[in-house]
């Protein structure tokens, strides 16, 4: 059976900073990635004052997830940092009519969705709705008869974030070893994960202090997985 993972996204850069270290091991060992973001990250950091931030940073995504091995990648145009309950209902519509379009008449395919877990990681709004539309797709999809497998949840391990955080918004601490299931070790892909961190240049500031900061750790992925 061939693999077809749907990952979500709110950000171009998220799944870079994220589970990227899984997603390069899975389209190397022969899995189909499809890679959704939901906003162009227009209100993100802006350090080269771009007229046009949002198309910088799809280039940008592009190239990272060229560097991943996505077979395709879907720009779904919502407003970057406005996201809210109606477009959680809309996005969901979506990434069904999506899936079942990449599903098609194969018979021969397993799917699993990947996204942030449920409190966005960093308390983030549109990380939130991206990781609820990806859950209500999932289950929705199943119900309708498609071979739905699991959904990975990207989250932070409580030994690297201890504490909650309110600099930004409401940052729960992380995740205790009994709520994650699944640990992935890449490290041994660690440099090809710099680089695709590296590909987000006008995010290099998070980008380096992540780098820095987690170091070959940046591949090593933990997720809630529900079933």
């Amino acid at each position: 059976m061939k693999k077809v993972i749907i990952g979500v996204f709110a950000h171009p850069d998220d799944e870079a900073f994220g589970p990227s270290a899984t997603l390069l091991m899975e389209s190397q060992t022969g899995s189909e990635i499809h890679l959704v973001t939901l906003t162009g990250g227009e209100a993100g950091m802006n350090p080269d004052n771009l007229s046009d931030p949002g198309s910088e940073r799809l280039r940008e995504w592009k190239k990272a997830g060229e560097l991943i091995g996505a077979t395709k990648m879907y720009h779904f145009g919502y407003a970057d940092g406005e996201l809210g309950n109606n477009d959680h209902i809309h996005i969901t519509k979506r990434l069904e009519t999506l899936v079942q379009t990449i599903a098609g008449d194969r018979d021969d395919i397993e799917i699993e969705f990947m996204s942030m877990d449920l409190n966005g990681i960093t308390g983030h709004i549109d990380h939130i709705v991206a990781g609820r539309s990806a859950c209500l797709a999932f289950y929705r999809l199943r119900a309708a008869g498609l071979p739905m497998t699991k959904i990975r949840l990207a989250c932070i391990p409580s030994n690297y974030m201890t504490a909650m955080n309110t600099d930004f918004v409401f940052m729960e601490s992380g995740h205790t070893p009994d709520e994650i299931s699944e640990t992935v070790d890449a490290r041994h892909l660690a440099s090809r994960i710099h680089e695709i961190i590296r590909c987000h240049h006008t995010q290099r500031s998070d980008g380096e202090t992540h780098i820095a900061r987690l170091g070959d750790d940046v591949a090593l992925n933990h997720f809630i997985v529900r079933l």
